[in-house]
């Protein structure tokens, strides 16, 4: 790596840590403010903080190359994902900014939960908890494998202060996410999520622009169409399964704790323009992305390039293309799109373990000084178990993803968007689906019907589980619903 290069990257570093220490001098002083950032943030930063939590390296290291293996047709995962984040900021930013005020200050999902159904609080909380931290450690995993891709393809087979360059990224990532994440709670990751999100967006938009410009439309067309007519094809040989498991990614959006937080967080009455902002950012981005699978594909093939892993797509043009510094800053784009999601998977992790465990069953009396540090310590207990699972090199970034946002999507998805829309839903009927959610997710992907299934095609296995889990709230609540308690409840 080129001095310019790492006199970039060390002022990112320093950048993000410089935001840490601003936001601990901030909003640390109580769990609102270390957990929510006081329910204040403005509709510009809730919406690229959103965006840039969401999208997390997957953007630039497992879309693009997916593009880059199959070509266009894996553009669905896209268009999926944004048909459901814009139901997702109609559907469930506005009422959870609402109503988990209204229902006793919740500061976390599970607590709201609870609050929502209180004859059925301790069970929501205890069993959300459990879901959100054991598939954050693999959602986080995905960012540090992310991490380490990027020093493997950086420094090749140089050891870095005696660990493997992939072990090497893995670590320098979860330490620095760890400083700003722990220092500064809810403000620090949604302050450093905008930097970030800014960063990424304009690194997405100008490295397919500037392989476009240089190898030429035409020739990128071409080079394209030689590798497989079909390359450039919406449908080409797409099966129906295959079509409904890409564009069912969207499902997953209504379920995604550390996206769906930033709705409880931002100031009153700014979801309107957090929306537009947020929906914006996302449409170039994921736009930018394609590009760069695309083209980078084009560009690998007319320059006689070797590529061993598609998903290193961006890191191989960034490093080959660009002038030492602004490799440093696409590279930095990088480590932001894998940071920001990181850092606000640990904390809504952190929270889960200080509200719904430390705070419920071992010190109920804890002061506000004691949770924040409580939570930090919760952090610091994640990111190892995330560290561990990363510490296999050939682990795939958008494997590890789909595994958890389907994890998230069935166990939570159906469970807030009809809590937040049907009256008659039961406590009863929120368990079922939470842990029918999550256990058809779990049992699909280990009987290995992912990837193939009755003889066909593999089902991603977010559709199973939110099918299912949306039928057990529907039929225990209908069951339960005329209970006495039940009933009471609800009067």
């Amino acid at each position: 790596m080129q001095t310019p290069t790492l006199i970039a990257l060390a002022l990112y570093f320093v950048l993000m840590l410089g935001i840490g220490l601003y936001a601990w001098k901030r909003s640390t002083e109580d769990s609102e403010g270390y957990l929510l950032g006081g329910r204040d943030l403005p509709p510009a930063v809730a919406a690229l903080s959103a965006g840039a939590s969401d999208m997390s390296g997957w953007l630039l290291l497992g879309l693009p190359g997916a593009l880059y293996l199959s070509g266009l047709v894996e553009a669905w995962i896209g268009i999926g994902l944004f048909a459901g984040a814009v139901a997702n900021w109609f559907i469930v930013a506005p009422r959870l900014r609402k109503q988990t005020v209204e229902y006793g200050n919740a500061l976390t999902i599970p607590q709201f939960l609870a609050n929502r159904f209180p004859d059925k609080a301790i069970a929501l909380r205890v069993t959300s908890a459990i879901i959100i931290v054991i598939f954050f450690a693999v959602y986080s995993a995905a960012g540090l494998v992310g991490g380490g891709l990027l020093f493997e393809s950086t420094f090749i087979d140089t050891p870095v202060l005696g660990f493997s360059p992939y072990m090497a990224g893995v670590l320098l990532t979860a330490i620095v996410v760890l400083a700003y994440t722990m220092v500064g709670g809810f403000l620090a990751v949604s302050l450093t999520d905008f930097v970030q999100g800014c960063i990424m967006v304009v690194a997405l938009v100008v490295m397919p622009l500037v392989v476009l410009f240089g190898d030429g439309w035409g020739a990128t067309g071409d080079a394209l169409r030689a590798v497989d007519p079909d390359f450039l094809t919406w449908f080409g040989g797409l099966s129906v399964i295959g079509f409904l498991s890409a564009v069912s990614w969207g499902l997953g959006y209504f379920g995604q704790p550390h996206i769906i937080v930033r709705f409880m967080a931002v100031k009153e009455g700014g979801i309107p323009a957090a929306r537009n902002i947020g929906l914006s950012w996302m449409l170039v981005a994921l736009i930018g992305a394609l590009g760069v699978g695309l083209a980078g594909r084009a560009h690998v093939e007319m320059n006689g390039l070797s590529l061993e892993n598609s998903e290193t797509i961006f890191i191989l043009l960034a490093n080959t293309l660009f002038h030492p510094f602004v490799t440093g800053f696409l590279l930095a784009a990088l480590l932001a799109a894998i940071m920001s999601t990181i850092s606000s998977q640990l904390l809504v992790s952190s929270s889960s373990l200080t509200e719904d465990f430390y705070r419920l069953f071992l010190r109920k009396q804890a002061s506000e000084t004691e949770m924040v540090n409580v939570g930090r310590i919760c952090v610091a207990l994640v990111s190892v178990a995330a560290i561990l699972i990363a510490s296999d090199p050939e682990s795939g970034v958008l494997a590890l993803v789909a595994n958890a946002w389907a994890g998230f999507g069935a166990a939570f998805g159906p469970l807030i968007i009809l809590s937040l829309t049907w009256k008659r839903m039961t406590g009863a009927g929120a368990v079922a689906g939470l842990i029918t959610g999550a256990g058809v997710v779990i049992a699909w992907i280990a009987l290995g019907w992912n990837s193939e299934f009755l003889g066909g095609p593999g089902i991603y296995e977010i559709i199973p589980g939110f099918i299912a889990a949306w039928l057990a709230i529907w039929l225990v609540s209908k069951a339960t619903a005329g209970s006495a308690r039940e009933q009471g409840l609800r009067a």
